[in-house]
């Protein structure tokens, strides 16, 4: 295993990117179970960039179950218009430019650049934008428009971060139970498929897309 902050004397500062109240469950969540149970000292900014009152509650109600035992969250959760990011970016860039920036994080987490979802490709495109000298990796999120990709960076999970990161979808978002796909099977088998690629030997694993690392041997 890789240490990738070998040199950190304090927390470290990860910064979570959503455009919807579930992305950053779906796309990071067992991940997110993984870096807390690592026993590092982790401070989080939680982003996400729409909502509705309804989707809102869903979104506090589910950072409190994947981010429990963290050191320190800060949940921001702003009212941009679901669907029209491209016509907000000016306004959602100048969020990216002060709030998300002044936490200076150490990882970002955000959508997948070439997500179909509109929405999903601002956000991608603004945290490159504002995040250039940073770690930023990319999750997925499986939807209608088969837009998933080819990953090139694999976190391995347990049989218990699965049924955590489940458990918690599930949970969390009622609004969301009658889409088609938002089910613990479409799920379980993105996370089966991908520790399949990772050769991962609980059989399962979370995917990012990794554009630009350093590796520093320090």
């Amino acid at each position: 295993m890789i240490n990738v902050f070998p040199n950190l004397d304090r927390a470290i500062r990860v910064l979570f990117i959503g455009a919807h109240s579930d992305d950053i469950e779906i796309g990071c969540g067992g991940t997110i179970r993984r870096l807390i149970a690592s026993g590092r000292d982790v401070a989080v900014y939680w982003f996400v960039a729409s909502g509705t009152t309804e989707r809102h509650e869903e979104a506090r109600n589910a950072a409190s179950h994947f981010l429990d035992g963290c050191g320190t969250s800060t949940i921001d959760l702003a009212t941009f218009t679901d669907g029209h990011f491209p016509f907000e970016a000016q306004e959602i860039k100048s969020v990216f430019a002060t709030r998300l920036r002044d936490f200076e994080p150490d990882v970002v987490f955000t959508h997948y650049r070439d997500d179909r979802h509109q929405d999903h490709r601002t956000l991608s495109d603004l945290t490159w934008q504002t995040f250039r000298n940073h770690l930023v990796l990319e999750y997925e999120v499986p939807k209608y428009d088969g837009d998933l990709g080819q990953p090139n960076l694999f976190v391995k999970l347990s049989a218990d971060d699965v049924a955590f990161k489940v458990q918690g979808l599930e949970r969390s978002f009622a609004s969301q139970r009658n889409k088609h796909w938002f089910s613990e099977d479409t799920f379980r088998a993105l996370l089966r498929l991908r520790g399949m690629e990772s050769a991962s030997e609980s059989g399962w694993a979370e995917a990012f897309y990794s554009r630009k690392a350093v590796l520093g041997f320090m």
